[in-house]
């Protein structure tokens, strides 16, 4: 049986690498394959850093997304929308937990994906960790919702620089770092920021002239 992750606010959260090893372990407990719940027990309240970081990180990535970013945002945005209002785990379909993953593919991704978890460790690490929990959560929640929503405007690098936010956020979840959950905040706001400065001031041409300025900085 899968220990849930249920360290308080006092104790010292088990490292990702220490999850992803228990994981491993459950996997190995099966025959062929392991559920999606099975594996989301498994990170616990940690499973939406999880999650969302592996939704943000390849959405991150300075790709063009013109025409997508809806697509690209939608699961980011239910997830966060779920942490906004409270809720501890995530919420899916009955029908999406049981999908079954096979277990030579789960254990052979966790086998390829340690040494990135393990040089991860070395940047995050617990830290202020009362802002990635509690009332902070629910803030975390609320701001990824927003940085979501940006991510559906057909503006250049609209989904690198907020879906990075998201990332950060994620993975300040995951390790229990609140300075990373401070830097994606801060990067994600200060984008929005700008998207609503342009908007106010220069009306509906606000953000043409904020498209064109990131053409202009990007050389396209």
């Amino acid at each position: 049986m899968a220990k849930t992750d249920t360290t308080s606010d006092m104790d010292t959260p088990r490292a990702l690498s220490a999850l992803i090893a228990e994981l491993r372990a459950t996997a190995n407990e099966n025959k062929e394959s392991i559920s999606l719940k099975r594996i989301l027990d498994v990170f616990h309240e940690r499973g939406f850093g999880v999650l969302l970081f592996l939704l943000a990180l390849p959405a991150a990535l300075p790709v063009p997304a013109l025409g997508i970013n809806v697509i690209i945002a939608l699961p980011i945005l239910i997830l966060t929308l779920q942490q906004s209002i409270g809720r501890r785990t995530v919420w899916m379909p009955e029908t999406l937990k049981k999908r079954q993953i096979k277990k030579k593919h789960l254990i052979g991704f966790l086998d390829k994906g340690m040494p990135l978890v393990r040089f991860i460790e070395i940047f995050f690490k617990p830290r202020l960790g009362f802002i990635t929990q509690g009332f902070f959560s629910l803030l975390i929640g609320i701001l990824g919702t927003v940085f979501a929503l940006s991510i559906t405007l057909p503006i250049p690098l609209t989904n690198t620089v907020p879906a990075m936010a998201v990332a950060l956020m994620a993975i300040g979840v995951i390790m229990r770092d609140g300075l990373a959950v401070l830097c994606g905040a801060i990067l994600g706001c200060a984008w929005v920021s700008a998207l609503v400065y342009f908007a106010l001031v220069f009306g509906e041409n606000g953000l043409i002239l904020f498209k064109n300025m990131i053409k202009g900085i990007l050389g396209l």
